[in-house]
Parts: C-alpha cells; sequence; structure tokens
C-alpha cells in the first residue's frame, strides 16, 4: 500500500514551493481542511534530474592540466 503525502489548505498557502517539489517528484499528495479530504493533487511526472558534466567543464576551463579541488574552487572565484 502506498503511502500518500497529506497537506492542509494552510500548507498550499504558506508551503507552496516544497509541495511543488514533491508534485514534481511525482508524488500524489492529499489536500485537507480541518482535518478531512477535499482533495487530491497528482504530479504528471517525475522530472528527470540531469546533473551537469563536472569533468567537461573542468577539462574545458583547465585543459588536461591535473588540479586538487582547492585550486579548482579558488579558480571558480577568480582567486587565481
Amino acid at each position: 500500500m502506498d503511502h500518500m503525502t497529506k497537506a492542509t489548505v494552510r500548507d498550499l498557502r504558506y508551503n507552496f514551493p516544497a509541495i511543488e517539489r514533491r508534485l514534481r517528484r511525482g508524488e500524489e499528495i492529499e489536500i485537507t481542511k480541518r482535518g478531512k479530504p477535499i482533495g487530491r493533487l497528482v504530479g504528471l511526472t517525475a522530472e528527470p534530474r540531469e546533473l551537469p558534466d563536472f569533468v567537461a567543464r573542468a577539462r574545458r576551463i583547465l585543459g588536461e592540466k591535473q588540479v586538487d579541488a582547492v585550486e579548482l574552487v579558488r579558480y571558480g572565484r577568480g582567486e587565481l
């Protein structure tokens, strides 16, 4: 049995960004008012999370030079 997340009308009003994140992950949320269910929000699809290719980015910036993480951060901050 799946556990459905519950949120109140007040949650929708004051904390919608958190609820929106859950919907974007594809979760289903039951909406309640005064403790009684009044509706259900269903996320359409879970958005695939694509991370940047950090290795390719570092190679594009630094070439094949071997650097440690501290140097890379300092370079990103403009300190080098």
